[in-house]
C-alpha cells in the first residue's frame, strides 16, 4: 500500500502555517509541478500536482482543516474507523518475568529489555508531547540502567510513568464522520459519541501502561537498593542523635558538678569570713573601750 503523506508536508509548511503561507507555497509548488512544465516526466508531475491540489483544498478550508488536524494521525497510518487498526506498541508480552533473563544490562537482561520497551512507547508519544509543551527539546524520562542514579534517573522515571497519560488523539476510534452530518444538532450528537469512543480507548491505554509500570517497579532492584541506603542513613542519623544526646547530658552533668563545687567553695569562704568577724569582735571586747553591742 502506498504510504500516505501529510498534507502539511506536501505543501512544505508547518502545522500552524497561516492562510497566506499556505497560498504562497501552494502557488509555488503548483507552478513547479504543473504538467505543462514537466513534459519530460508527465506521470510523476500529474500525480504530484493532484496531491498538491488535494492538500490545498483541505487545508485552505477552516472546517476541513480542523477535521484533518483531528484525524491526521489516523489518516497517516492508513485509515479511519473500521479501516484502521491501532498499531500502538503491544505491552502485554512484557507482563511476565520470562521476557527477561537476570537483572544485568546485557541484551536480554531486565534493564535492557524494559529500557527498550519504554523507549518504544515514548517514541509514539514524544512528538505530541513536544507540540503540547511547545518545547522541541522536551524529553520523556528514560528507564536507565542497573547503575543509574536514583534521584536523577530512577525517581524521575517513575514520577513520570506512574501517572502516564497518552497524548494520542485516538481519532481513528470515531464512529461517525461529522462532515456527513445534516445539521449542527447531528454534528453535536456525533461528536459526543466520538468523544466517548476516544476516551474509552485512551483510558484503556493509560491503564495498560500504568499497570506495566507497577509490574516493573515491583521487580526493580534499584528501588530495593535505595530503600537499603535510606535505612542505613536513618540508622546513622539515629546513632548521631543518640551520641549528641549523651554528649549534651554529659555537658549538663559537668555544669551541675562545677556549679556545686563553686557553691561549696563559696560556703567555705563565707564560714571563714564569719569566723574572722566573730574573732575580731571577741578581741575588741577584751579592750578597755569595749562596750556591749560593739
Amino acid at each position: 500500500m502506498t504510504a500516505v503523506k501529510c498534507y502539511y508536508e506536501v505543501l512544505d509548511v508547518s502545522r500552524d502555517a497561516s492562510d497566506d503561507e499556505l497560498k504562497k507555497n501552494y502557488r509555488k509548488l503548483a507552478l513547479r509541478w504543473h504538467p505543462d512544465k514537466n513534459l519530460d516526466n508527465p506521470e510523476e508531475a500529474k500525480a504530484q500536482f493532484q496531491l498538491i491540489q488535494q492538500a490545498f483544498e483541505v487545508l485552505n478550508d477552516p472546517q476541513e482543516r480542523a477535521w484533518y488536524d483531528q484525524h491526521r494521525e489516523a489518516i497517516l497510518k492508513g485509515g479511519l474507523g473500521g479501516d484502521y487498526e491501532d498499531d500502538s506498541f503491544d505491552v502485554f508480552p512484557y507482563f511476565t518475568s520470562s521476557c527477561y533473563k537476570g537483572f544485568g544490562d546485557d541484551d536480554k537482561g531486565f534493564y535492557a529489555v524494559y529500557r527498550e520497551v519504554f523507549n518504544k512507547i515514548a517514541a509514539e508519544e514524544i512528538d505530541i508531547y513536544r507540540e503540547e509543551e511547545s518545547d522541541s527539546e522536551f524529553e520523556i524520562p528514560g528507564f536507565g540502567t542497573s547503575t543509574s542514579d536514583y534521584e536523577e534517573v530512577v525517581h524521575a522515571f517513575y514520577g513520570f510513568w506512574q501517572s502516564f497519560s497518552t497524548k494520542k488523539s485516538y481519532a481513528w476510534m470515531d464512529e461517525y464522520d461529522t462532515r456527513q452530518a445534516e445539521n449542527r444538532r447531528v454534528v453535536r450528537a456525533m461528536e459526543k459519541e466520538n468523544k466517548k469512543a476516544r476516551d474509552k480507548a485512551r483510558k484503556a491505554r493509560n491503564e495498560q501502561i500504568r499497570a506495566l509500570v507497577a509490574f516493573v517497579r515491583k521487580r526493580d532492584k534499584r528501588l530495593e537498593l535505595h530503600k537499603q541506603k535510606l535505612a542505613e542513613k536513618a540508622k546513622e542519623n539515629a546513632l548521631k542523635v543518640e551520641q549528641n544526646r549523651k554528649k549534651q547530658l554529659a555537658e549538663r552533668k559537668k555544669l551541675l558538678e562545677d556549679a556545686n563545687n563553686s557553691a561549696h567553695l563559696n560556703m567555705d569562704n563565707m564560714e571563714g569570713v564569719l569566723k574572722a568577724t566573730n574573732f575580731h569582735r571577741f578581741y575588741m571586747c577584751l579592750t578597755p573601750f569595749c562596750t556591749p553591742g560593739n
